[in-house]
C-alpha cells in the first residue's frame, strides 16, 4: 500500500471524503478505485460509488480474495443506501467469512452489521436481535460499535422497550464522539429525537390525545382493553389478539372502541365495515355473523352488548359486571362500576391505507418499488398504484425512469413512525 492510498483511507475513516479524493481522485488502479467509491458514498452520490466498486472487484485479481471481499461489503452498504434490497444475503455473508477467515475483523464485524441493518429495513426485527446477540461487540472500533448500538436501540424502539433503546443511544453517542465522525453524530441524535416526538394518538371516550413511544409502552402496560390500530389487534395486559388479517373484524372493534361508553348504531356500524351507504336485510345479517364472530374472539378481554339500536364494547365480561350495569331496556350502554376496564383506541400518528409506505419513505432515502415491497410483504403491482395516488396527494415524488426509478417524500418531522413500519414484533 503506498502512502497516498494510506492517507486517503484514513481520511474516509474520519470521513472526510473530499480529503481522500483530492489524494486518489485521479488515479484508476484498483486500490483507488475502491476508496474513490467510498468517497463518493459518503458524498451521497450512490449509483456512481456502486460502478467504481465493482471495477474496483473486478480489477483485483485471483489472489486478492481480501481486497475483493472488502469491495462487496462496501457494494452491500451503498445498495443499503439506496434502499436496493434485492440483492442475495449469500454474498454478503461469503465476503464476511473470508474477510473473517484472513483476520479482518472489524470489516467482517461491519459486513454483518449490514446484515443486521437489511433486516431491520425489511421489519425482520427478530432475526436482526439474534443477529445482533451473536455479534459480539467487545473490541469493536467506535464507529463500528455505534452501528451497533444503533441497530440494538431501534430493535428496542420497535419492541417498545424504550429503556433498554435510551440506554443503547447513551452507548451510541458516546462512541460516536470518540470516532468523531459528524454523520454518526447526527444519526444518534435523529434517533434520540423520535423518543421525544409523538408517536401515536390514544383515544378515550372521544378525547384524543398524543403519546410518546415511552407514553404507548406504558398504556399497553396499564391492563386497559387497547384497540391498536398501529399493529391491528386487541390487548389487555398481556392477552393480544391479532386482527390484521381480518379487516372487517377490525373495523367493527375499533368503531365500537371510538364510541366507548356509548354505542354505535347498526347502520354505522355497517357503514364502517361494508364500506356501504345503503345498508338492507343481508348487510343486516351479515353485521350479526360479524360481531357473532368478534363477541367470540374478545371474550377474554371484553363482552359486546347489544342494545335497541346497535351494539357497544364494555371493558368487562358480563359474568364479572354488576346487576344492574346497563339499562333493563337495553338503551346505549355504559361502564359505571370502581374497577372497570378503560377502553382506549391507539391510532397511528398517520392515518390512511398508505401508513406504512409513507412510514419507509419518511427516512428520506430514495426507494424502489421492489424494496418497497419487500419491506410491506405487498405485491410490487400494489405498491406502484398507492404511490401513484401518494404523488397525485403531494406527498410522494419519483427521480429516475424504469428501473432506476426511485421514491421520495418530504420528511415527517412533527412525529416518530416507528409504530408504522413494518413487520413490528407484536408484544406479549
Amino acid at each position: 500500500m503506498d502512502s497516498l492510498i494510506a492517507a486517503a483511507a484514513r481520511a474516509l475513516v474520519v470521513g472526510d471524503a473530499l480529503g481522500a479524493l483530492k489524494r486518489v481522485g485521479l488515479r484508476d488502479d484498483p486500490p483507488a478505485l475502491a476508496l474513490r467509491g467510498i468517497a463518493m458514498a459518503q458524498l451521497g452520490e450512490h449509483p456512481r460509488a456502486r460502478e467504481l466498486l465493482r471495477r474496483a472487484a473486478r480489477g483485483f485479481g485471483a489472489h486478492e480474495e481480501l481486497a475483493r471481499a472488502r469491495c462487496v461489503v462496501a457494494e452491500a452498504e451503498v445498495a443499503l443506501a439506496m434502499r436496493d434490497l434485492r440483492g442475495s444475503p449469500r454474498t454478503l455473508a461469503a465476503a464476511s467469512a473470508a474477510l473473517e477467515a484472513r483476520a479482518d475483523r472489524a470489516n467482517a464485524l461491519h459486513a454483518r452489521l449490514i446484515a443486521v441493518r437489511r433486516l431491520l429495513l425489511l421489519g425482520r426485527l427478530d432475526d436482526a436481535a439474534s443477529a445482533l446477540a451473536r455479534l459480539g461487540v467487545r473490541g469493536l472500533p467506535p464507529s463500528l460499535l455505534a452501528v451497533a448500538e444503533l441497530a440494538a436501540a431501534e430493535v428496542a424502539l420497535r419492541s417498545l422497550r424504550t429503556a433498554p433503546a435510551r440506554a443503547a443511544l447513551a452507548r451510541a453517542r458516546a462512541a460516536a464522539e470518540r470516532a468523531r465522525v459528524p454523520a454518526l453524530l447526527a444519526e444518534v441524535a435523529d434517533a434520540r429525537a423520535a423518543l421525544d416526538r409523538p408517536a401515536a394518538r390514544c383515544i378515550r371516550a372521544g378525547h384524543e390525545q398524543p403519546l410518546r413511544l415511552d407514553e404507548v409502552e406504558a398504556l399497553l402496560a396499564s391492563g386497559a382493553l387497547v384497540v391498536d390500530a398501529c399493529r391491528r389487534g386487541l390487548r389487555a395486559g398481556a392477552i393480544w389478539r391479532p386482527l390484521a388479517r381480518r379487516p372487517v373484524l377490525f373495523a367493527l372493534a375499533r368503531a365500537l372502541a371510538e364510541a366507548w361508553p356509548g354505542d354505535v348504531d347498526r347502520d354505522a356500524l355497517i357503514a364502517r365495515a361494508f364500506r356501504t351507504r345503503r345498508p338492507n336485510e343481508s348487510h343486516r345479517a351479515r353485521l350479526r355473523v360479524e360481531i357473532g364472530r368478534l363477541r367470540a374472539l374478545a371474550a377474554p378481554l371484553a363482552h359486546i352488548e347489544a342494545s335497541a339500536r346497535g351494539f357497544a364494547l364494555t371493558g368487562l365480561p358480563s359474568a364479572l359486571r354488576a346487576p344492574g350495569q346497563f339499562a333493563p331496556w337495553g338503551g346505549p350502554a355504559a361502564l359505571r362500576p370502581h374497577g372497570e376496564r378503560a377502553v382506549v383506541v391507539l391510532v397511528p400518528p398517520i392515518d390512511g391505507d398508505q401508513a406504512s409506505l409513507l412510514a419507509l419513505l419518511a427516512d428520506g432515502a430514495a426507494w424502489s418499488t421492489s424494496a418497497l415491497a419487500l419491506a410491506l410483504g405487498a405485491s410490487q403491482r400494489t405498491v406502484q398504484r398507492a404511490l401513484v395516488e401518494l404523488e397525485a396527494a403531494g406527498r410522494a415524488r419519483s427521480i429516475g425512469r424504469a428501473r432506476a426509478q426511485r421514491w421520495l417524500s418530504p420528511p415527517l418531522t412533527g412525529f416518530t413512525t416507528i409504530l408504522l413500519l413494518p413487520s413490528a414484533v407484536e408484544l406479549g
